[in-house]
């Protein structure tokens, strides 16, 4: 935290967050800063959250702080609730902190957080990303464009001891029942493992596990810096085989999982994936290995955020199937050739069956060359997604400049396109319409003229 940062204070009503609080404004006079409240009642437990929203109300005005309040209902219900509660959390301090009224959302965040996070993570077999656990600082982004981060001051300090500076200063906190709830996942651990390894091992083994966190965070950290070039071509659909098995084994791996996170992001990856498709690579030509789906998360959100360009999950599962010189990522289907995806505007996508990256990026009319300005969309027309797809029996579009509408297939005969190149064709659409089609003038309706427009493109990607 920097002086002149507007500081907006996750509390809850637990112990944790009301310590934060506190601490915060012993410090505020020393950093700097400028403190608010910002409080989200999801309903979850009826007339308890709402107590637990009085409380806060009057924590905040008692201190003489600004709050912001947010009702925000769950409507998940069983595995996932904790994720999706988390969602909606997120959300609200991104939208917060977009619109100016925080520069950073501090969260009570704990070493016992930590170490629980690790320990959950160790069980379903995450890898060095996954260990670096709940990280201190956590960007939030809007369009691209920072706005503001998450931060955790408190990973270093124990539960029990923000409680005893809590009774030290008469302050009373809320105890949420749903913590005593063994149907999820982390009070089992909270509740039943870490007392046990805290008997056993010593209360030092729970601060170890939350140190691994900090480890694996520089070692990830340290890959994602100096380790790139490895990396450069997990955009492309395929993967070149000799280059992958001349990598050190560590770095074949990482550059396995960034390839399938990267193209196939519906994917579950575990290490037996990724041991699986490097003995895939190591084999024959010809030989292909199903990826398998991901699986409900019970309540907690430990994978990676998934990127906003990310393709919509495919309704046929994905292979990678072992070619002559590369590993090539393929939708499985009963017509081979059949594709879709969602592409965020602006975004992009990898398109495996094309080899190809198609992007939609906003650029400035007067900046596109003169052949080019009868492919640009208007932008205010757009929805955030659109649709890329292969055509399909039926399809009509109408370029700007051709006095009617056609079916595909004949646009495609009269530019003489054939077998799979014909079948593979791509086309883009927004609410139902055809708006784009590769290498023809978009729709005059659709046509931007100035100012401001969308480009999609393709970008070849090299093998």
């Amino acid at each position: 935290m920097r002086a002149g940062d507007r500081v907006a204070v996750a509390v809850s009503g637990g112990a944790d967050s009301v310590a934060l609080l506190l601490l915060l404004l012993e410090l505020q006079g020393e950093l700097g800063i400028v403190l608010s409240v910002v409080h989200v009642n999801h309903k979850l437990r009826g007339a308890e959250s709402d107590e637990d929203e009085q409380f806060v109300t009057k924590l905040a005005a008692k201190q003489g702080l600004e709050l912001e309040t947010r009702t925000a209902p769950v409507k998940q219900q069983g595995a996932g609730i904790e994720s999706a509660a988390r969602h909606l959390r997120h959300g609200y301090f991104q939208e917060l902190a977009c619109a100016g009224r925080a520069t950073r959302i501090a969260t009570a965040h704990t070493l016992d957080d930590q170490a629980e996070t690790v320990l959950l993570r160790m069980f379903r077999g995450a890898g060095i990303r996954g260990l670096a656990g709940i990280l201190p600082r956590l960007k939030l982004e809007s369009e691209g464009r920072a706005c503001g981060e998450v931060v955790r001051p408190l990973l270093a300090f124990r539960r029990a001891e923000l409680r005893e500076y809590l009774r030290a200063r008469a302050q009373d906190w809320r105890e949420d029942s749903s913590n005593e709830d063994m149907a999820f996942l982390r009070n089992r651990a909270r509740q039943r493992l870490m007392p046990v390894i805290a008997e056993e091992f010593g209360e030092a083994a729970i601060e170890h596990m939350a140190e691994l966190a900090e480890i694996a965070r520089a070692e990830e950290e340290h890959w994602t810096k100096s380790g790139a070039a490895p990396f450069s071509s997990v955009a492309d659909p395929s993967l070149h085989v000799e280059q992958l098995l001349g990598l050190p084994v560590a770095a074949a791996r990482r550059k396995v999982r960034a390839w399938i996170e990267k193209n196939a992001p519906e994917a579950a990856i575990s290490f037996r994936l990724i041991e699986e498709i490097l003995d895939l690579a190591r084999g024959a030509a010809g030989r292909k290995l199903e990826l398998p789906g991901q699986p409900v998360c019970a309540d907690e959100g430990s994978k990676p955020a998934r990127s906003k360009v990310s393709p919509a999950r495919p309704a046929r599962p994905r292979i990678v199937r072992r070619g002559r010189q590369e590993l090539v990522l393929e939708t499985l289907s009963g017509d081979a050739y059949d594709y879709e995806y969602v592409l965020a505007v602006p975004g992009e996508i990898s398109v495996p069956e094309l080899r190809t990256r198609i992007v939609a990026e906003t650029v400035d009319v007067a900046n596109v060359p003169e052949q080019h300005r009868q492919e640009l969309l208007d932008p205010a027309r757009l929805e955030e997604k659109i649709v890329i797809r292969n055509w399909r029996a039926g399809d009509r579009f109408w370029p700007a400049h051709s006095k009617q509408e056609k079916k595909v297939k004949e646009l495609l005969s009269d530019r003489h396109a054939t077998g799979k190149e014909k079948k593979l064709w791509p086309v883009a659409l927004c609410r139902g319409e055809l708006i784009w089609m590769r290498g023809l003038a978009v729709p005059k309706t659709w046509k931007a003229r100035s100012g401001k427009a969308i480009w999609i493109r393709e970008i070849t990607s090299s093998t």
